[in-house]
C-alpha cells in the first residue's frame, strides 16, 4: 500500500494513485450503489439494466478523482495548501510530487473520461443526461474554486452526492416505462447527501483555523466548532430517520416498517455516535484525520445498510 511517507518520485503512478485520494471514492460508490439499489428493487431482476448501472458507477468514479485533482490544483495555486500548516493529507502539488502542468493535463483528461463514459447514459435516460453530466463537471470546479470559500460547499454535497446520483442512477437503470419521479428515492437521496456531508464537515472542523485565516469562510467557521460538533451528530442520525421515513408506504405504515429498518441501522448508528465523541475528544490537529477515516468507513456501511433496507425491508 502506497503511504505519504514514501519516497513520491514526480509524477510518478503512486504519485497519481495519492493524488486520486482513494478513501475518499466511497463518497463516490454509496449514491449510486443506493441508486442502483432502488432500481432492482421498482423494476425486478428482468428489467434491471447492467450496462447503465456500470457506467453510472465508472461515471462516480472518475468525477471523483476529477474532483480530487481540481481541488489540489486550484488550492496549491491559490496557496490554500501550506506544507508546514496544513493538517490533513498531503496535497500531490504543494509536496511536489505532481507539477502543475502534469495536474492540469490529469484534471483535463479525468474530465474527458467522465464525460465519455457518461455519454452512452444519454440512450437510456434521454437528452437532459447531457446537462445532468455538463452540471456534474461545472460544479466540480465551481466547489472549489467559488463555492467552498462561501460556506456553500455542504449544499453542493447533498445536491451532488446525494440528490442527483441515487435519483438518476434509478432513473437511467429504469426501463422507459418505469422512469419517472419517485418520492422515496428522493427522500432516500436526500437522506443520502447528508451522510456524506459528514465527511465534509470533520474536514472542516480539522480546518477551521486555517480556513478562517486564509478566508474560506466554510459552514464550520461560521458557526463555531461547539455547532459543528453536534451537527456531525445530528445530520447522521437525521438520515436514518429520512431513510426510513423514505421506505413508508399506505401499503406498509404498520410498526414493522419502522422498526425492522431501525434494528437493521443500529451498527451505522453506534459507529457514528462513536465516531462524533471521538471527534469532540480530540478537537483539532492532524489527529482528527483518523475521524475522517472512520467517517469514510460510516459512510460506507451506511450504504450497505441501505441497500439492504431497501430491497429486503
Amino acid at each position: 500500500m502506497i503511504s505519504e511517507r514514501d519516497n513520491i518520485k514526480t509524477n510518478s503512478l503512486s504519485a497519481w494513485i495519492l493524488a486520486a485520494r482513494p478513501k475518499t471514492l466511497t463518497g463516490a460508490i454509496v449514491p449510486v450503489m443506493i441508486g442502483t439499489a432502488w432500481a432492482w428493487k421498482m423494476g425486478g431482476a428482468e428489467n434491471f439494466r447492467f450496462l447503465p448501472a456500470l457506467l453510472c458507477f465508472l461515471f462516480a468514479f472518475l468525477m471523483q478523482i476529477d474532483s480530487n485533482f481540481i481541488n489540489d490544483y486550484f488550492d496549491c495555486v491559490k496557496g490554500s495548501d501550506d506544507k508546514e500548516t496544513r493538517l490533513g493529507p498531503k496535497r500531490a502539488c504543494t509536496e511536489g510530487w505532481i507539477t502543475l502542468p502534469a495536474m492540469r493535463k490529469g484534471l483535463f483528461v479525468t474530465s474527458l473520461l467522465a464525460s465519455l463514459v457518461g455519454l452512452p447514459l444519454v440512450f437510456y435516460g434521454g437528452w437532459q443526461m447531457v446537462l445532468v453530466g455538463a452540471a456534474c463537471v461545472l460544479f466540480a470546479f465551481l466547489y472549489t474554486t467559488f463555492f467552498s470559500y462561501l460556506g456553500l460547499g455542504d449544499v453542493l454535497v447533498l445536491v451532488f452526492f446525494g440528490i442527483i446520483p441515487v435519483t438518476f442512477t434509478t432513473y437511467v437503470i429504469l426501463p422507459s416505462t418505469l422512469q419517472g419521479v419517485y418520492p422515496e428515492v428522493i427522500m432516500t437521496s436526500i437522506a443520502c447527501g447528508l451522510v456524506i456531508d459528514t465527511l465534509l464537515i470533520v474536514n472542516n472542523y480539522r480546518d477551521r483555523d486555517n480556513d478562517k485565516k486564509s478566508g474560506k469562510m466554510t459552514l464550520i467557521v461560521r458557526i463555531g466548532a461547539k455547532k459543528a460538533e453536534k451537527l456531525y451528530n445530528f445530520l447522521g442520525l437525521l438520515a436514518i430517520i429520512f431513510t426510513i421515513q423514505g421506505r413508508i408506504s399506505p401499503d406498509n405504515n404498520g410498526w414493522k416498517a419502522y422498526v425492522i429498518p431501525l434494528i437493521i441501522y443500529i451498527p451505522y448508528i453506534l459507529l457514528h455516535t462513536k465516531t462524533q465523541r471521538y471527534m469532540v475528544q480530540i478537537k483539532q490537529g492532524r489527529e482528527l484525520n483518523k475521524v475522517l477515516a472512520l467517517t469514510a468507513r460510516n459512510i460506507l456501511i451506511y450504504g450497505i445498510l441501505t441497500t439492504i433496507v431497501i430491497i429486503v425491508s
